[in-house]
């Protein structure tokens, strides 16, 4: 996972790779620059854990209402999660090293693209409608690409949507298109906001046994690729693609628009806690005690884990593996609150739904 990076102490270090021409127009953040850029990627990452919990919620209960058994992650899965992670991480890696950077974050971003709009358009659907006038009519459209007719009928598109669906898209769109042409940072963290929102509301544990595999590998990965390597903050540093939240330190000095020292925060230390803590809120909701405790323990937890990985990272004036404060505050805390509770064996049984043997055999894709 990226971490919080003070980016002008690596500079003036040389360990960022940028020329000398770069360093001198950089100016040292201020103690008040990093103060704000350190408190608002704190307040960003909180925002989506929250209210992705929450959303997964919701899907969860209509997912239960319409007698459907989503996909979720297997034990076997969340093993083989920091494997698979570890090459891909590498392989960019090597791709750096190799060919063109320009050429390769072209074709990220045209894949982000896409992927972005999605995002933002499933987050905004219902909020878009509200805000728009009541004489935008709520036309209904349907795009369908079939092959074949009756039993032998095979549809390859069928798209049914509303002309609000439309106008929510188009802008979702227009902001894409903004981001691809200016890569202003407000833009890429819209739509990292976005990943991260859906990541946490679609991304399901199934046990807290899956949660704490889950965690625990990517706490080894995190720590090797940090503090063994250079590979991670390499890879961070030259993906030019909306993955990572960033916020500049020089923006009393520079404005919005000119700045150019920028500390950041990757979406693998909002999702991956994210989607744990997402799983107790849904195993508060099982409770019906009409309490969100664990939830608000956890979400405590990752907080005060966050603040200990931004203070650590500033004292030794180094990149940080965030996960390495963060998971053993999100294990650690609601099993403490399970023991005091008595609901360690409750907690270590519930199941979000219960799995057929088939169903449990399915990779996640």
């Amino acid at each position: 996972m990226a971490e919080v990076v003070d980016d002008i102490i690596k500079t003036l270090n040389g360990t960022n790779g940028t020329d000398t021409e770069s360093v001198l127009k950089k100016i040292p953040a201020t103690t008040e620059g990093m103060l704000i850029a350190y408190t608002s990627l704190v307040v960003m990452a909180l925002v989506p854990i929250f209210f992705g919990s929450f959303r997964s919620v919701e899907l969860h209960i209509k997912n239960k209402m319409k007698k459907e058994i989503p996909e979720s992650m297997t034990e076997k899965d969340a093993m083989m999660f920091p494997v698979i992670a570890s090459g891909a991480l590498f392989t960019l890696y090597i791709v750096f090293r190799v060919f063109s950077k320009e050429h390769i974050n072209l074709l990220v971003t045209l894949y982000f693209y896409v992927l972005g709009v999605a995002a933002l358009s499933n987050i905004l659907g219902t909020k878009f409608s509200a805000i728009l006038p009541k004489s935008v009519p709520k036309t209904k459209y349907q795009l369908q690409f079939t092959e074949g007719t009756g039993e032998k009928k095979h549809d390859y598109i069928n798209v049914k949507c509303t002309l609000h669906d439309v106008l929510c898209f188009v802008s979702c769109a227009t902001l894409g298109t903004f981001y691809i042409i200016s890569k202003h940072w407000i833009a890429n963290n819209i739509f990292g906001l976005a990943f991260a929102i859906n990541g946490i509301e679609l991304l399901h544990l199934n046990t807290i046994k899956i949660g704490c595999i889950l965690l625990c590998g990517l706490f080894v990965y995190d720590i090797f690729w940090v503090f063994g390597t250079n590979v991670m903050v390499t890879v961070a540093k030259s993906f030019d693609a909306p993955i990572k939240l960033v916020f500049p330190q020089d923006l009393l000095e520079n404005g919005i628009l000119a700045a150019k020292n920028f500390a950041m925060l990757g979406l693998g230390d909002i999702v991956i806690p994210g989607i744990f803590i997402a799983f107790m809120l849904r195993f508060d909701h099982s409770l019906k005690r009409k309490t969100n405790t664990y939830f608000n323990a956890t979400f405590l937890a990752y907080f005060l884990g966050l603040l200990t990985t931004v203070f650590v990272m500033h004292v030794y004036k180094a990149a940080q593996p965030a996960l390495l404060y963060l998971v053993p505050a999100c294990l650690i805390t609601p099993m403490l609150v399970a023991l005091v509770c008595g609901d360690l064996k409750t907690l270590f049984s519930y199941e979000d739904h219960k799995m057929e043997p088939e169903k449990t055999s399915k990779k996640l894709k």
